[in-house]
């Protein structure tokens, strides 16, 4: 699976959030009422870091979803490709280890991390079932990936609701809050393009995952899906 469809190649999408680095955080709580805390919070209990683990989180944009790993104990790697989020991350976060890397081709050996997690960024990675294979590669066996991604709300006439807040009030609300409002035209239409609960399952068995699951959060809005190494 590609995300060709959106027109944007890789370089044009790290420089887009580049540009948003600096208001991101506040950004992101304002356009999700909030609710982007509680989401966190999930992936939290699900990755179940603990003291002597290693965590990867990718996406990690400005190392704020990896604060509840490491305050754990565990040694946690946020990686990003954008040079420009892990600048400002490693402003606020000097002691974490903020790493550059590309979703498909990740710097790291085989079998090195105990969780690897990726909230929100999965939908940007221009080739999906390269960056799932690659996510399994530098799992070790027993091992488990935990997603957070934007999915398609269960009840129709919410779902109705809510693709007619992303395509015509999030804009508005962005160029209010945000350094650069044409970014988040861009994910408004990506969350509108990426696949359903049962289809990221489908692709997580393809990439070599078991015990695929998921769980929807605020009606669908959000889903938090898992899978083990075996």
């Amino acid at each position: 699976m590609t995300r060709a469809s959106l027109d944007k190649q890789p370089h044009e999408v790290a420089s887009m959030f580049d540009r948003v680095a600096a208001n991101y955080d506040l950004t992101n709580d304002v356009l999700s009422l909030g609710q982007d805390r509680v989401w966190r919070k999930e992936v939290a209990k699900a990755v179940d870091a603990r003291p002597g683990q290693k965590v990867l989180d990718l996406a990690a944009g400005t190392a704020t979803s990896s604060l509840p790993f490491a305050a754990t104990g565990a040694y946690v790697v946020p990686c990003d490709f954008s040079l420009g989020m892990l600048q400002e991350g490693k402003k606020k976060h000097p002691w974490l280890p903020l790493t550059a890397g590309d979703a498909t081709k990740l710097p790291f050996k085989d079998d090195v991390f105990d969780t690897v997690t990726i909230s929100f960024g999965l939908r940007n990675v221009q080739d999906t079932d390269a960056a799932l294979r690659e996510l399994y590669r530098v799992t070790k066996p027993g091992g488990q990936v935990v997603i957070c991604e934007f999915s398609e709300p269960t009840w129709a006439p919410f779902r109705t609701l809510y693709m007619e807040y992303l395509m015509r009030a999030l804009p508005p609300v962005a160029r209010a809050v945000s350094s650069n409002p044409d970014a988040y035209v861009y994910l408004a239409e990506s969350i509108r393009e990426w696949p359903d609960q049962p289809t990221l399952a489908g692709l997580l068995q393809k990439a070599g995952w078991s015990k695929v699951a998921w769980r929807n959060l605020t009606g669908g809005i959000v889903a938090l899906h898992r899978g083990t190494k075996a």
